[in-house]
């Protein structure tokens, strides 16, 4: 079961009373965020409690205009910065989104009493793989597996190398919440391209009835035949003959033309 409460804040924004209020539901609560009562330029979602029985997990997010800024884990308890570097420019204390975890957890408990709830469908998750930036042999990139459509946000995101796991160098967002209800969640792995190595991230999901594998390789340009290079050797060559020929004559008419000058003088 899970249980998510969110607020947003904006920029030119109109709300109703059942924003101001807030809307609970079991399974997924949310206030009607980004919805046609909202206009804005920019929308930031201050506070978004995510808990659910199973685990049991947790967590309490900031993001602007759909970017995580900072989020704290249930588990860990202590506040994670998706940049570092935005941690310089203010601080928020992991003990007031404890509380409002605790809390949730507590009305979920009470809801679950008191309805009949349903379980939920599990819906299947949409993978993704592409790399941070053009692929380079030899040049250090990032990998990133965006996993979209995630509900119950219940995933587990992992890489592999030729078949391998990989854990260095890999690094992943928490839950970020949709206004389908739904989640994405994007994992990370820095690598060094090689021609060699080939890689897969891998998706465990309860939607899913086996792990889902999503591939990603380099793509090398083929190499060029011999036949091939023969022919724009040949094209090459021909093309500078031409010009060699075509220079040729334009210089011979124009010496011609200024001796034809010289013999007819002065009128």
């Amino acid at each position: 079961i899970t249980l998510r409460l969110r607020c947003c804040l904006g920029k030119k924004m109109i709300l109703n009373k059942a924003l101001m209020l807030g809307a609970l539901a079991l399974t997924t609560v949310m206030s009607p965020c980004g919805g046609e009562d909202i206009v804005a330029d920019h929308v930031a979602s201050c506070g978004v409690n995510l808990y659910q029985s199973y685990g049991p997990s947790g967590q309490y997010t900031h993001e602007f205009d759909g970017d995580e800024q900072f989020y704290v884990d249930l588990g860990r308890k202590e506040t994670a910065w998706r940049w570092p570097e935005l941690s310089k420019f203010g601080g928020f204390d992991p003990q007031g989104a404890l509380r409002n975890l605790a809390t949730v957890k507590y009305n979920l408990n009470i809801m679950t009493k008191r309805y009949n709830s349903t379980a939920a469908t599990n819906e299947v998750p949409e993978v993704t793989v592409f790399s941070k930036s053009p692929v380079t042999l030899g040049q250090p990139n990032t990998l990133i597996c965006l996993v979209d459509n995630i509900f119950p946000p219940v995933v587990n995101i992992t890489w592999l190398s030729s078949g391998r796991s990989v854990t260095e160098g890999v690094s992943e967002t928490s839950f970020l919440s949709k206004s389908d209800h739904s989640f994405i969640k994007i994992s990370y792995l820095t690598f060094l391209p090689s021609a060699d190595e080939i890689y897969d991230c891998r998706v465990e999901h309860w939607g899913l009835d086996e792990p889902l594998l999503k591939h990603w390789e380099p793509e090398i340009p083929a190499p060029m035949s011999e036949l091939t290079e023969t022919v724009v050797c040949a094209l090459g060559l021909s093309v500078g003959l031409v010009g060699i020929v075509v220079g040729t004559v334009f210089i011979i008419q124009g010496l011609r033309s200024v001796g034809a000058s010289r013999h007819q003088g002065p009128l």
